[in-house]
């Protein structure tokens, strides 16, 4: 890929990571020469389109750069002719989000945005949608590459994967926050770590560390042990126990709390919950408040650092570090959400993998895997893909047999009657999102 002039939709353009995604393409511009970019959202999100495109130009005026930017709720015309369409939606906004992790919570389990009952919520309003703006690029920009980092991204993007023809990657800040977690803790500049990664998106091990060509994966698992500042900053800094470290012989994400410390995890949301009637949503709610006030100061013309609150802070660095390499054909090594193919031969060949990959003008290449891996980690990762496969077949098809199965085997669930229940009111409260559940 080579054009003087490119072409850039956002989906979901009103959000309170754009500007991240704008000083992104801003520092980036000699590099990657964006023309046209588009913001698009819905009528409801009117007024956050409105504010977020007013600091967006007030952000390129300042760099005096030539990007045209526009604002629409024609999805069509910005897709048009797009060389990249990237997906940073929340259908339902986060009223929806709130709803997700309030009711796992009325059954005694855990209520996140991303896995279990709630990720699975989200996924089914969320798939109809993509897939939809996948259909439109096959007809409007067939050769245009989609990068989701819409939530829940591994599940989103193998919709797309499955269901459609166009060229797409999923993205997640999680692995760059590992690299950042992990060269704090080994007091060393981020460049200089590179992680082998085995897994799918929010359930990926660190199963190799390397620093200056020093395997240092042993000595990681250990400084490791109880330290404070391996998670993001949507989930409690709840330290690693030393034993358990050494009998999984990897790191894990911090995604993992939820399955590895899940009464630890429980008890800390619900207690909250009871005493405040509150979630991570309400937090959410406040910070993204805060922040659209201060994107409407007309004296603002850059990111602001409290952006960085977010627990999705550095998404769109990601974003635009990978489209930058695929337009550049620069076959540096990113971790993004992909077709497995055989990488990992005990998944089936089309869900999606989150995996290193080298990245070049025809997309990305997932890199073998040097180390093997252990049935530890093998056996949470079949169970976790066969809830996704079936959650998107769910979304996709309307199939309410395969998603009260999914919840049934999801290990935060894992009760057929609890599904069932779960199954009956997310479909109930989502009822103006979810058309394929007649």
């Amino acid at each position: 890929m080579k054009k003087d002039q490119l072409k850039v939709a956002v989906m979901g353009g009103g959000s309170s990571y754009t500007p991240e995604l704008i000083e992104g393409f801003i520092n980036n511009h000699s590099v990657l020469p964006v023309r046209d970019l588009y913001l698009v959202d819905i009528e409801a999100g009117r007024s956050k389109l409105e504010t977020v495109g007013s600091l967006a130009r007030r952000m390129i005026e300042k760099a005096g750069l030539p990007i045209n930017l526009h604002t629409t709720f024609d999805r069509r015309e910005a897709i048009e002719g797009a060389d990249f369409v990237t997906s940073q939606m929340r259908i339902g906004m986060l009223d929806a989000r709130s709803r997700d992790e309030k009711i796992p919570l009325k059954y005694g389990l855990i209520g996140q945005e991303t896995t279990g009952a709630g990720g699975f919520a989200k996924a089914l309003r969320t798939i109809p949608v993509i897939l939809d703006i996948a259909k439109d690029m096959e007809e409007l920009a067939p050769d245009a590459y989609m990068i989701n980092f819409t939530n829940p991204a591994g599940i989103v993007t193998e919709a797309v994967l499955k269901y459609s023809k166009i060229r797409t990657m999923g993205l997640c800040n999680l692995p760059i926050g590992t690299r950042m977690q992990i060269a704090k803790l080994c007091d060393v500049d981020v460049s200089k770590v590179s992680i082998e990664m085995v897994g799918i998106n929010h359930l990926n091990w660190s199963t190799r560390i390397v620093v200056d060509g020093v395997d240092i994966t042993a000595d990681v698992l250990n400084k490791a042990a109880g330290a404070s500042g391996l998670t993001m900053k949507n989930i409690p800094d709840f330290g690693w126990d030393a034993e358990f470290l050494q009998s999984v012989g990897a790191l894990p994400c911090s995604y993992h709390r939820y399955y590895y410390m899940k009464d630890r995890l429980f008890e800390d949301m619900n207690k909250k919950f009871l005493e405040k009637g509150t979630t991570r949503s309400d937090e959410v709610k406040r910070v993204e408040a805060e922040l659209f006030e201060l994107y409407k100061d007309p004296k603002l013309s850059i990111k602001p650092p409290q952006l960085e609150q977010r627990g999705g802070a550095y998404y769109s660095e990601a974003a635009v570090n990978l489209i930058k390499s695929i337009f550049n054909d620069t076959k540096d090594i990113q971790t993004v959400n992909v077709r497995n193919n055989g990488i990992l031969p005990f998944l089936p060949k089309d869900v999606s993998v989150e995996i290193n990959c080298v990245i070049d003008s025809q997309g990305a290449h997932p890199i073998q895997i040097d180390t093997p891996v252990s049935p530890q980690i093998r056996g949470l990762l079949q169970i976790v893909k066969a809830y996704e496969e079936l959650t998107v077949k769910a979304a996709a098809e309307g199939d309410y047999l395969a998603g009260l199965q999914a919840l049934t085997i999801h290990p935060l669930v894992g009760s057929a009657k609890l599904a069932k229940q779960l199954l009956d009111e997310i479909i109930e409260a989502n009822r103006e999102y979810l058309p394929q559940f007649k």
